[in-house]
């Protein structure tokens, strides 16, 4: 044999093998590790990381905020090469095929006004070299002024960056909650941000200016949405499109936007209040089974009432802090009571 063929040899021989294992992978069905996913709709990627793990009735996806591991999915299956992933609580769906090496197919997901379809990919990660490039620095918060007040009667946000490298993960912070902590890596002068956890898909992408204001690009079709839902139920009515969704914020550093007379974000501790502070907060709703549930029912106790539901991301983020809390202080006499507001899909 010349030494031609023989590499000809040699490099079939490996092709031949690494395609059986390739195959061998599929057919067998084990989805575990990393993936590289995203979710495209109106031209309008949105990547995000995706963990599988487990098999069978163990198998779970699980989705990040920023930099953390935050929600799973409530359900998963994956047969004959087709994968399902349920988010219940987001009426989220991802139907998905395997495909040498690669899942593709669909994502189904819907809130309290709107619903919408997106194409879902997704391939195993690898990874990428250490960036030696010189990335500026957008670490700390920003104050973000509103041209229009938000529907809350909010006059300004706040933009918190956490930055490692040329890798950032930020939030824009409001009265009712966070966007959710969109994180990605600088490339040709922009940070490319994106965020998806089960629910809220989206992108950011953050430009550092010479005078160190932040120009904030949003892939916004909200307004829109909000505004057809305004007409015709009571959610929507609180959604009319406002300075929350405008497509370009721009970003000061705190002490500069002070210094320029911005309006401060507002206190969160004071922009809701009771009626009257001396009146017994009371209340009376059904549980899970149906049986009434009250304030007397928690007579010599103190009582921390929380207004949430199962579709608030910001409520999810609250409830492990509950949870702490109550492990804390239940046997001292605390009592944490969930009034919980829900779609009927969920």
């Amino acid at each position: 044999m010349t030494m031609r063929l023989y590499w000809k040899a040699a490099a079939l021989a490996a092709l031949v093998t690494s395609g059986g294992a390739a195959f061998a992978q599929e057919a067998g069905g084990n989805l575990n590790g990393r993936w590289d996913a995203a979710l495209v709709r109106n031209g309008v990627e949105v990547p995000f990381r995706l963990d599988i793990k487990g098999d069978g009735p163990t198998l779970q996806g699980v989705f990040y905020d920023g930099w953390s591991a935050y929600d799973g999915t409530t359900s998963a299956s994956f047969k004959d090469n087709q994968l399902v992933l349920n988010v219940d609580h987001y009426l989220t769906t991802i139907n998905a095929s395997l495909k040498h090496g690669k899942l593709a197919g669909n994502a189904f997901a819907q809130n309290r006004e709107t619903s919408a379809e997106y194409t879902f990919t997704a391939v195993r990660h690898v990874e990428k070299p250490a960036s030696t490039a010189k990335v500026p620095s957008i670490e700390g918060t920003y104050v973000i002024p509103l041209d229009t007040p938000s529907s809350k009667g909010e006059k300004a946000f706040r933009f918190i960056a956490h930055q490692r490298g040329d890798e950032v993960a930020a939030a824009i912070l409001r009265i009712d909650g966070d966007t959710g902590s969109y994180s990605g890596t600088y490339k040709d002068g922009k940070w490319l941000l994106s965020h998806f956890d089960g629910g809220r898909p989206g992108v950011l992408v953050v430009t550092p200016k010479a005078d160190g204001t932040l120009d904030i690009q949003q892939q916004v079709e909200r307004p829109g949405q909000a505004a057809a839902s305004a007409a015709s139920n009571e959610y929507g009515r609180g959604a009319t499109p406002d300075g929350r969704y405008a497509p370009t914020l721009v970003a000061y550093r705190e002490d500069v936007a002070k210094a320029k007379g911005f309006p401060e974000p507002d206190d969160a501790l004071n922009h809701t209040s009771v009626r009257d502070p001396n009146e017994i907060f009371a209340f009376n709703f059904p549980d899970l089974d149906g049986k009434p549930v009250s304030n007397k029912d928690f007579e010599g106790k103190v009582v921390l009432a929380i207004v949430t539901g199962t579709w608030c991301p910001n409520c999810h983020d609250e409830a492990q802090y509950l949870v702490e809390l109550d492990k804390k202080y239940r046997d001292q006499g605390l009592a944490i009571v969930a009034l919980t507001f829900e779609e009927p899909a969920q």
